[in-house]
């Protein structure tokens, strides 16, 4: 599935308000399901589905809501209820009991209750809310897939800065990927957001701290116009309220942005990428680091960095962080250390390296053997011998003559 995003101009007061009021409907039908299922046993999916349609013949709100449009609400409180039953059959300690939904920001259409024009610039909301049309504003390859794809769905979103339309199409991207002959292993840091095999390191913009100035003015002027007990509060109050999202929604742009550029460089340039899987969930509860780990967002780029490896067809694997910056990747012998030790000393075979090249030579390693490949390290860029099977991943088999990885057909093979 491939979504796009496009956003919702040239709009009047009542034409947003009543975007507004749909949402909330959406809200509380999903609520309303999330208590069915609460109150009765036994309820499933065709149960709620059931409830919309009682919902929509007891509230008038509810029926200005277009039918699909309930129903995709039902299935997002089903979606939640469905996983909550994942995590108690595995066993997980924090099984996410389903809660409601107090601030929601979005209604879900289906192939109904909206209507395209004939040259996708704009779009006609036909339900019982009489939206009405509004302006499409996007780049031209969302504009060029509204005219060839066929749309699944339509996603109405509310951010800090206005009103959006997501787009989502049933296709599959898929791309031709440029082969190099060239594996990567990323050690993830806060000093170096990554750093390779070869001591290529990458340095954090770091958007959150650059911005924290604006982040404090703003919440302080919010801060002065908020009246305890008033309700509703001013309109100066949510003005500012508005204006601090605007901030919020900016850095996060700028990290989203930040990885998806650096993801698909490295994913572009590299056949195999092997890093390092961590959990940020729990390493945020350290609150010396929290801020800086949360700016960082690893996470939002390991996701980008699995993504592209699909699309371009290439090797992404995630192996576990354990050891690697204690374990001497020359001989193996464990060298206990503190994080602010940045250099790693091997006391048994004398080698001197950084901490986190060390780290990302350790965590390819591990990736190639999950490939059925062994790595040896006797030169500064390390060579690798061509194994007799492949690793878990696919069939796809790595070998090397003189240090080079060959590449037919957009698969790693052996050579004899």
């Amino acid at each position: 599935m491939i979504v796009r995003e496009a956003k919702l101009l040239n709009g009047s007061k009542e034409q947003y308000q009543a975007l507004d009021d749909a949402i909330r409907a959406a809200q509380f039908i999903r609520n309303k399901a999330v208590r069915y299922w609460m109150d009765n046993q036994g309820v499933g999916k065709a149960d709620l589905y059931k409830l919309c349609k009682d919902l929509a013949a007891s509230f008038d709100f509810a029926l200005k809501l277009n039918s699909a449009a309930r129903q995709a609400s039902a299935e997002r409180a089903w979606a939640t209820i469905s996983s909550f039953y994942k995590r108690c059959k595995k066993h997980e300690k924090k099984k996410g009991y389903p809660k409601f939904k107090k601030h929601c920001r979005s209604v879900e259409y289906k192939v109904s209750g909206w209507k395209l024009s004939g040259d996708c610039m704009s779009i006609n909301f036909t339900d019982g809310f009489q939206v009405g049309s509004l302006s499409l504003f996007c780049n031209n390859e969302t504009r060029e897939d509204l005219h060839r794809l066929k749309i699944n769905r339509v996603r109405v979103v509310r951010k800090a800065d206005g009103y959006y339309a997501q787009f989502c199409f049933d296709a599959e991207r898929k791309e031709e990927g440029v082969y190099t002959g060239n594996v990567v292993g990323l050690d993830l840091g806060l000093k170096y957001f990554t750093k390779d095999q070869n001591d290529n390191a990458v340095i954090y913009p770091q958007f959150l701290r650059k911005s924290e100035r604006r982040l404090k003015k703003a919440q302080k002027r919010l801060s002065k116009k908020f009246v305890k007990g008033k309700k509703p509060q001013s309109i100066n109050y949510h003005r500012s309220r508005k204006r601090l999202g605007r901030v919020h929604l900016k850095i996060q742009r700028q990290r989203k942005d930040w990885a998806i550029k650096l993801a698909r460089c490295v994913v572009h340039s590299n056949d195999v990428i092997v890093y390092e899987d961590l959990k940020i969930a729990n390493m945020v509860k350290n609150h010396h680091f929290a801020k800086s780990i949360s700016d960082a967002s690893w996470y939002q780029f390991t996701q980008w960095l699995d993504y592209y490896g699909k699309v371009w067809d290439k090797v992404v694997i995630a192996v576990s962080p354990a050891y690697t910056s204690q374990d001497c990747f020359n001989c193996g012998h464990q060298v206990k250390k503190s994080l602010s030790t940045r250099t790693h000393s091997c006391s048994n075979c004398k080698v001197e390296i950084c901490r986190d090249t060390n780290a990302a030579i350790n965590i390819l390693k591990k990736g190639m053997k999950e490939l059925g490949m062994e790595w040896q390290n006797n030169s500064t860029q390390g060579h690798w011998e061509s194994a007799s099977q492949a690793g878990k991943h696919g069939e796809k088999i790595v070998s090397t003559i003189d240090g080079q990885i060959d590449i037919a057909s957009g698969f790693l093979r052996t050579m004899n």
